[in-house]
């Protein structure tokens, strides 16, 4: 059967982010900007990028071509790479206590914390958290998010780690976006586990992992390395087993204290996540890596700490990508553009270095070689604004918001 074929322009200015290195910092000077562009798309890919005008000449004479009457910008759409959009409940009583000068522990101590969501994600029907997880899906794609990576980690046990992902696996089918889950049942040590931390490790490698591998469920394992939650030398052994089961691993990391990192360099884990309590030495260690570092600076607007060192990551060598790391607690908002720019303030962030973060870079952090960059062969995957200057993407803080978002060569929201 023969593609669809569509000719979408003229946009005033095109970033496709091409040729940017992976790894290290960049200049807003090394954005390839195409201006006048047009994008011809072939299926679900782009066949080609170039003057609109001159790809009127070239183009099959029955394609569809949408011309765009108003001045417009177009890059690739965001990937966001970490959340854990797929939960029961709310926690705006954690916010306001810990507003209000109360510890973690106290916060934990009063039935709030971590185990709070696990307990109304366990009392969640199926359907009910397959409509939560599309629903908050949704609302990313508005923003121009078309991957999103979603963690389990609020059930905790082998048959609720299992209904989440395959709430998360019910949502992919219908949403717009693509949904990428991770299993995160090692997010912290259940409290109605009877048994050691290292006992209830081994109860996941031997009972879920070989079930997610069945209902091909996630390829990804993550964990949260902290003294709070499981130890660098408790995760060593689940992480040696998911390796050698096939899994992808990546990492809670260096939240609170530092030791993630190593970890995730030690497995070649596809990212290390958060790095808010990085030293010198775990940036170093990174740079040299391919591992990820991967910032979720929303996090630190929802705890009130410091922002993971991007600036000195990026300089050392490593790779950034910037994710929303959405969960009821720590992160609410789910705004990815908003906090990255956020972050890019306060760490000085080039424009350049802040979108490759939320596409490509991202993209690296997920695995996912197909999509992150406008270029023939890739997904054409992307995401339209009603302006003339890219900059403004950045310098209205998430305020300026996407006319269109196109994933897999089709228009999935207009805001008009």
């Amino acid at each position: 059967m023969k593609q669809k074929e569509i000719l979408i322009g003229p946009f005033k200015q095109l970033l496709t982010m091409r040729n940017l290195p992976d790894k290290g910092a960049l200049l807003d000077s090394q954005l390839e900007i195409v201006e006048h562009a047009g994008i011809w798309i072939r299926g679900n890919k782009i066949k080609e990028i170039a003057k609109f005008d001159d790809l009127t000449l070239v183009i099959p004479k029955n394609i569809q071509v949408h011309k765009l009457k108003k001045d417009c910008l177009a890059l690739p759409s965001y990937i966001d790479c970490h959340t854990h959009i797929a939960f029961g409940g709310d926690r705006a009583n954690d916010f306001a206590m810990r507003n209000g000068g109360s510890s973690y522990l106290e916060i934990a101590e009063s039935g709030g914390g971590i185990w709070n969501t696990v307990m109304h994600t366990r009392n969640c029907h199926l359907q009910h958290l397959v409509d939560a997880t599309m629903a908050r899906s949704s609302e990313l794609i508005k923003q121009g998010v078309t991957t999103v990576e979603v963690k389990s980690g609020y059930g905790l046990s082998v048959e609720e780690e299992l209904k989440t992902l395959r709430a998360i696996a019910l949502a992919n089918k219908q949403s717009k976006a693509d949904l990428i889950a991770t299993c995160l049942a090692a997010h912290m040590l259940p409290k109605d586990y009877i048994g050691k931390a290292e006992d209830y490790l081994v109860d996941i490698v031997e009972r879920l992992f070989p079930l997610l591998i069945a209902e091909g469920l996630t390829n990804r394992i993550d964990a949260f390395v902290e003294r709070s939650a499981f130890t660098a030398q408790q995760i060593r052994p689940y992480f040696t087993e998911a390796q050698n089961m096939g899994f992808d691993i990546t990492v809670h990391a260096d939240q609170f204290s530092p030791s993630g990192s190593q970890i995730a360099v030690d497995f070649n884990a596809v990212s290390a996540d958060h790095l808010e309590a990085s030293t010198d030495r775990e940036i170093a260690l990174l740079a040299k890596s391919n591992v990820v570092a991967v910032a979720l600076p929303a996090a630190s607007l929802g705890l009130g700490c410091a922002f993971a060192p991007a600036r000195k990551l990026l300089d050392a060598g490593a790779s950034l990508a910037i994710a929303t790391d959405w969960n009821p607690g720590s992160a609410p908002m789910g705004q990815l553009i908003a906090s990255a720019s956020f972050l890019a303030t306060m760490q000085k962030l080039t424009n350049a270095e802040v979108l490759a973060a939320v596409t490509f870079r991202a993209a690296k952090a997920l695995n996912l070689s197909d999509r992150g960059r406008l270029v023939p062969g890739l997904l054409a995957d992307f995401v339209i604004y009603e302006a003339d200057n890219y900059q403004h993407i950045t310098y209205r803080q998430g305020a300026l918001q996407p006319t269109a978002v196109w994933k897999n060569g089709e228009e999935v929201f207009n805001r008009n």
